[in-house]
């Protein structure tokens, strides 16, 4: 690369650089727009209390330096008059405060919950690939901790620098007045604190950004282990997940103690200059007594004048802070918020209307990253409109990735999908899963009760349709035989069931749902044999005039099917009939005579 070409690419990264930051100035921004109204109510009170707190010395020093000279024959009222002023100013500087502390407060806590919506409402849109490669726990920290960190930089932040800067500026006007030459050496020390907390709050943010990293380790340990608590007890292994989290903890406590280190440099810093000044101006301020060109009165106001500017310079150490910690906190929030989902809608999208249901796959491969070994090679494979096709296959063939390709779970990396003739990269993600159902091997149920769970299929169904749908699924019994029915509560992720009876909410919920295409993924592999009658009745209930998928482990609950296509890692091997395949005493035969050695 040339020395024009070198410096080409340097001009364009810094203006990338810039446009990237005007970009996120921009959005940081954006958030204030709904609040816009208590934002100018907050600061306007805001700069109420920096002009009260400025006018209080100066009531002191007009009572100190005008009435106490012992030549004012009225000095007693106009220091009730005064006492009445200050009375006052102290009044509505309290009234003030209590706003700002309150109405700023509430402020954050919405742009909080503004935040946390759009940052819910974006995960829901991202692909499964995100998830793929996200632990939960740093997800949570993200949606929680992080939001208010932010949230409380939202609302100190700029009543922090107004108060800040309006008294400084305040309060340096009034010295100025009294005696400019201690002034200006007070006003020294302000560029000298400004490099020192510039050097400490870099060390502060990289500090912050690693702690919120560990907390966010420890949060998804706790709920890796937490979900999986059954497997822990029943495995004895809880000394093992203890260690798991103590050397989270450990890492933790390090990225803390780096944080505090940093914090303890810089808070204790700040609080020695301000001590310096306050023994400058005594020091310098008793010097320039002695030589007669300040008298105690004007000492004394001073003093007071600098007691008001430590003040500001604390507001602004606690502006260093809550903006360490918000930026730290936005950073975070804006690189979730940037992530595009893979799974897009093309901009002419068409919503699906009356599907019938013909499912086709031509040329379809499939990996889940460009530097990945294809999962699925060259499958085309048919399937019309109300046919019951069987998928089987040894494990990691990519069964479950094909069927997780229909409802564009995942994209396509060649070839194409096809419903009803058309691609489904053209039509919307929402109208395609509309019309597809999904029940998987690993049923998720909701905290909550029966008919909710259920409910989740068609969320403005009848009570009538829901128990409808169950006696479609076989369902109904068992669940009139809980503590309170449909009412009952089943505990987190269904713990209070059995997976049979997990099972067949999950097909209940797909029967009220009613879709034209429907994908079973393995959904009697886990079950018993008893559980597995009653889940196989159900799945043939719902082929009647539907388009059915099943991926089977058992393959005893697949003779029933209209067609059997045998997967391999070079792709579609067999298709046929339960009865064609096992004459043909290929790899269907095999894998079939394994599986009744198996389950007798």
């Amino acid at each position: 690369m040339t020395e024009a070409q070198t410096q080409s690419f340097i001009d364009h990264k810094a203006i990338d650089d810039r446009q990237f930051l005007n970009a996120r100035m921009k959005k940081f921004l954006s958030y204030y727009r709904p609040h816009i109204g208590l934002l100018i109510a907050d600061l306007a009170c805001a700069f109420i209390v920096s002009g009260i707190t400025v006018i209080l010395p100066l009531c002191a020093g007009y009572i100190t330096k005008n009435v106490l000279d012992g030549s004012n024959p009225d000095a007693l009222n106009q220091i009730y008059m005064m006492g009445v002023v200050m009375l006052v100013l102290v009044i509505i500087l309290t009234i003030c405060n209590a706003f700002v502390d309150y109405q700023g407060h509430m402020m954050g806590a919405k742009m909080e919950s503004d935040m946390r919506d759009e940052l819910f409402d974006h995960l829901q849109n991202l692909s499964f690939s995100f998830y793929d490669e996200q632990k939960t726990g740093q997800l949570m920290t993200r949606i929680t901790n992080d939001l208010f960190a932010l949230s409380e930089f939202y609302h100190h932040g700029p009543e922090d620098f107004a108060i800040g800067a309006l008294k400084g500026l305040g309060v340096f006007i009034i010295l100025a007045r009294i005696n400019i030459q201690l002034t200006l050496i007070v006003f020294l020390f302000l560029p000298i604190i400004a490099v020192y907390a510039v050097y400490f709050n870099k060390r502060m943010n990289i500090a912050l950004r690693k702690s919120k990293d560990r907390i966010g380790d420890i949060n998804a340990q706790v709920e890796d282990t937490l979900a999986g608590i059954r497997v822990v007890k029943s495995f004895t292994n809880e000394a093992m997940e203890k260690s798991k989290l103590s050397y989270e903890n450990k890492r933790f406590v390090q990225s803390r103690r780096e944080s505090y280190l940093s914090e303890a440099y810089f808070f204790n810093g700040m609080d020695a200059f301000t001590q310096l000044i306050t023994v400058a101006v005594i020091i310098f301020g008793g010097i320039a007594i002695v030589h007669a060109s300040l008298d105690l009165a004007d000492l004394l106001t001073f003093l007071l004048g600098v007691g008001i500017l430590i003040e500001p310079i604390k507001r602004f150490m606690n502006f260093a802070r809550v903006y360490q910690e918000g930026s730290t906190g936005f950073a975070r929030f804006m690189e979730i918020l940037e992530v595009q989902p893979d799974i897009q809608d093309a901009s002419d999208a068409i919503e699906l209307t009356r599907v019938q249901g013909n499912v086709e796959f031509r040329d379809v491969s499939f990996k889940y990253k460009e530097d990945y070994n294809y999962v699925i090679k060259n499958i085309s494979l048919d399937i019309k409109a109300g046919e019951y096709v069987a998928l089987v296959g040894s494990s990691g063939v990519g069964k479950t990735t094909l069927c997780s390709l229909i409802p564009r779970f995942y994209d396509v990396t060649e070839g194409k999908i096809l419903l009803d003739g058309t691609n489904i990269k053209d039509v919307s993600t929402r109208s395609l899963r509309q019309n597809i159902g999904l029940v998987q091997q690993d049923v998720y149920l909701f905290a909550g009760n029966v008919a909710d769970n259920i409910r989740y299929g068609k969320l403005d169904a009848t009570h009538e349709e829901i128990i409808a749908a169950a006696k479609k699924a076989n369902a109904h019994d068992f669940i009139m035989g809980l503590p309170n029915g449909y009412d009952t509560d089943i505990g987190q992720r269904g713990v209070k069931l059995s997976g049979g009876q997990k099972q067949r909410l999950s097909i209940a919920r797909v029967f009220l749902k009613d879709p034209p295409v429907i994908i079973f993924d393995e959904a009697t592999s886990a079950l018993d044999n008893e559980s597995e009658k009653e889940v196989k009745a159900s799945m043939d209930r719902l082929t009647d005039n539907r388009t059915m998928l099943v991926i089977a482990h058992r393959l005893s609950t697949i003779r029933n099917a209209q067609r059997i296509v045998v997967l391999t890692d070079d792709g579609v091997h067999e298709e046929g009939t339960h009865e064609e395949l096992l004459a043909q005493n290929g790899v269907y035969a095999n894998l079939y005579n394994m599986n009744m050695q198996v389950e007798i």
